[in-house]
């Protein structure tokens, strides 16, 4: 199955692999996350989203990953915690 145009996976490779039943599977090979060029920081208020914030910063809420990638060093579960300052990447 090939992954939507607009998925972080769109350009990964795959492989496919038989299993011990002789069943093929078809599995992507992970990306490898390199940390984006920035063009600032954010301050999380109270109320934001992830998904919100990438509409903003991007116009495009299915973006919110670009985000989680720009800032590794987050926990991705507190990204949303007002307080937190997450950098905003390029594009």
């Amino acid at each position: 199955m090939a992954a939507d145009e607009r998925s972080r996976y769109a350009t990964s490779r795959q492989v496919t692999v038989v299993d011990a039943t002789g069943r093929e599977i078809t599995l992507l090979v992970p990306r490898i996350v390199r940390p984006p060029s920035t063009n600032g920081s954010y301050e999380i208020r109270q109320g934001d989203r992830l998904d919100l914030l990438a509409h903003t910063a991007f116009g495009d809420s299915t973006r919110w990953w670009q985000l989680a990638d720009a800032n590794p060093w987050h926990d991705a579960t507190r990204l949303e915690e007002p307080g937190q300052t997450v950098e905003l990447p390029d594009g």
